[in-house]
């Protein structure tokens, strides 16, 4: 097996865009028979207008991608831990069923993780799947306790309700 990881080109958007579709079905446990059309398209939107501030590897068997792992870049206001406000979120790790267990998530998410380096970006998060958390745990990333989410807005609802606020 002679696997090749490449950086995408402007000229890999399809195969970024599919490739995207897939690790949400298989993260999400998703059929062929769900509709992520919308997902694809902002998936493309997406690709195409933050190109400089997100960088992805697929990684190839031949002609075959048997794994994939992005992550994208953006600022927000500093604080005490994290003085340039410079953030990273590695996103769409994924390698196919049948290539697991040989290493390739592990370089995969390494060369990710030097690439934010490189960026001189040291903030660096993820969300973690059940399978992918021993990996990311072995590497060094640890749960985080300072962050909430706000799911029913997540999930089209409009918050309207009064709180109190």
């Amino acid at each position: 097996m002679a696997l090749i990881w490449k950086w995408a080109e402007k000229a890999d958007l399809d195969v970024l865009v599919r490739t995207r579709v897939e690790v949400l079905r298989a993260a999400n446990g998703l059929n062929g028979d769900d509709d992520l059309s919308r997902v694809e398209e902002q998936s493309r939107l997406y690709y195409q207008q933050a190109w400089n501030e997100h960088a992805a590897l697929l990684v190839y068997d031949g002609e075959k991608i048997v794994g994939t792992g992005g992550v994208s870049f953006y600022q927000v206001m500093p604080t005490c831990c994290n003085p340039t406000g410079r953030k990273a979120y590695i996103m769409n790790m994924y390698t196919a069923p049948e290539y697991r267990r040989q290493g390739i998530a592990q370089k995969t998410l390494d060369m990710l993780v030097q690439e934010c380096l490189r960026r001189g970006v040291n903030f660096i998060t993820l969300e973690a799947t059940a399978a992918g958390r021993p990996l990311y745990e072995k590497y060094g990333f640890v749960p985080m306790e300072d962050e909430m989410i706000l799911p029913e807005v997540l999930n089209g609802h409009s918050g309207d309700d009064n709180r109190g606020l």
